[in-house]
């Protein structure tokens, strides 16, 4: 029976998603919902995208090993990528009209870094979108009794959204997150109330948790300890930022001031949700022991649905399976579109001219549906954990294209050369700290990768141009002409900010 109201609610949202598509008339239709979402639906789909796979099954389970500490990235790091965005970048980025974050490095910096950089977001995306792939194939096989494969519930659970990602694009993303953030708040709230009764109440779960060292956030006062905590933290706090999907959430909006707090309330929504899979996975310690030591080191994400499934009702199941569903589904539909939408626009439209806004449209699609193939293959030979996939996702554009934004909306000086050498350094030092191997190293590949972006930017920026520059691109950033001009924001921005500190 479980399995059949999750069949049913599942063909009920692709629907709605489907219907939704019928407001796509062109790529701005699909790529950034026209610009016409209203406070409501931005904040839900902010929330909504962020609260996937890892947020019901990996933090959890890293929570249960690790405690606080271990989840550092992810709610916090994350969390709070999202409130920055809303107070530092929206606006500016809003002011711009563009169509992705690919449009920002080729009007500030010219077509070499757009295209750089637009390949390291692409890249970042596959472990992102891996993770919620694969956890569609635990939960179909899961509800299923076993009947349904995790490498065929894999296949069904990519195959069905892409359908009404494929016709619907950002409409349909919108429309279906507003509504499974409903059902997300709904059956975690629920589920929630359920095994609190069982394990004795919040109080009782706290209090162990609480006397379990669970609670303990700051690492060891030691260094390695202290920068790997500092690195871990900045991974998804930082590198989510330069990211298709939070610019498509802060351009779909209605204005600015709805494209500024819709992503602060909606980064604040989600760290607070984030907590509710938390308190379930450790209410599992309390209610059935014997399951959590039997799981805990073969097979931790299975610990929350083991539980619901062995103990809770079968309402309290299908809201459970139902939020869940919820959260990967819009998790994995945004992060399907986004890349799409990028890779189409800034690699492949320059490679195709005079190519009219129709066939732009279709090239979007065909992109989305070889992008799904391409990253469920790459699920099903994943051997990471759903939270490693996701916190790994974000350190090639940590290291590749945050410096390069930061810089271009708030440093005048920053050129195209110190843009492409600070990708050149960041991506370089990382893959060095990688491929040395060993041990964990003192500093943690990323953040070496970011500190040596950030000296390639300065340095690049500051000694005299050598690299060629697109005349055309820089004269129009200095002089500028409308509100969609990069140069200017970033001159706005930082007379803002000299004018308040003198």
């Amino acid at each position: 029976m479980l399995f059949w109201f999750v069949i049913a609610y599942w063909l009920i949202s692709v629907a709605i998603g489907l219907v939704a598509a019928t407001r796509v008339h062109n790529t701005r239709d699909f790529a950034v919902a026209g610009r016409h979402l209203p406070f409501s639906m931005v904040t839900a789909t902010v929330f909504a995208t962020w609260f996937g796979a890892e947020a019901v099954l990996g933090i959890p389970a890293t929570f249960l090993k690790e405690g606080l500490n271990g989840v550092v990235a992810d709610p916090f790091g994350s969390s709070m990528c999202l409130i920055l965005v809303g107070l530092f970048f929206a606006a500016p980025l809003y002011r711009m009209n563009l169509l992705t974050i690919g449009d920002f490095y080729k009007k500030r910096y010219g077509r070499g870094v757009e295209v750089l950089t637009t390949i390291a977001i692409v890249i970042s995306y596959l472990g992102w979108v891996g993770a919620q792939i694969s956890a569609l194939g635990l939960v179909f096989n899961v509800v299923s009794g076993g009947e349904v494969s995790k490498l065929a519930g894999m296949w069904i659970g990519s195959a069905t959204i892409l359908v009404y990602t494929l016709f619907g694009g950002m409409w349909a993303v919108a429309v279906t997150d507003f509504l499974q953030m409903i059902i997300i708040v709904i059956g975690m709230l629920w589920i929630g109330g359920e095994v609190s009764g069982m394990a004795g109440g919040v109080g009782v779960v706290v209090s162990h948790a609480l006397n379990e060292g669970k609670f303990a956030f700051l690492p060891p006062a030691e260094p390695r300890e202290m920068i790997a905590f500092f690195a871990a933290a900045i991974t998804m706090m930082l590198g989510s930022i330069p990211q298709q999907d939070v610019f498509q959430r802060v351009q779909s909006a209605k204005s600015e001031k709805i494209a500024v707090w819709g992503s602060v309330l909606g980064g604040s929504l989600y760290f607070a949700f984030a907590f509710v899979p938390m308190f379930l996975a450790y209410s599992a310690t309390l209610i059935s022991p014997d399951m959590v030591g039997r799981l805990i080191d073969t097979d931790s994400q299975m610990i929350l649905p083991e539980l619901v499934l062995s103990k809770a009702p079968l309402v309290a199941q299908i809201l459970f399976f139902g939020a869940l569903l919820s959260a990967i589904k819009s998790c994995a539909s945004a992060t399907l579109l986004a890349p799409s939408v990028t890779f189409t626009e800034n690699i492949l439209k320059p490679a195709l001219p005079n190519l009219t806004d129709r066939k732009l449209l279709f090239w979007m699609r065909v992109v989305t549906f070889t992008f799904t193939v391409l990253v469920t293959l790459y699920a099903m030979y994943s051997k990471a954990s759903i939270f490693k996939m996701v916190e790994n996702a974000y350190q090639i554009t940590l290291v590749a294209a945050f410096v390069p934004l930061l810089c271009g909306l708030y440093w005048r000086r920053a050129t195209n050369q110190g843009a492409l050498v600070s990708i050149f350094c960041g991506i370089a030092v990382w893959l060095a700290v990688h491929l040395a191997g060993g041990e964990e190293p003192f500093i943690p590949a990323q953040l070496a990768g970011l500190a040596a972006s950030l000296v390639g930017m300065l340095a690049g920026s500051l000694v005299k141009q050598r690299l060629p520059h697109d005349i055309h691109v820089h004269d129009r950033l200095r002089h500028g002409h409308h509100a969609a001009d990069a140069h200017g924001v970033a001159h706005e921005g930082i007379g803002t900010i000299h004018h308040h500190r003198s």
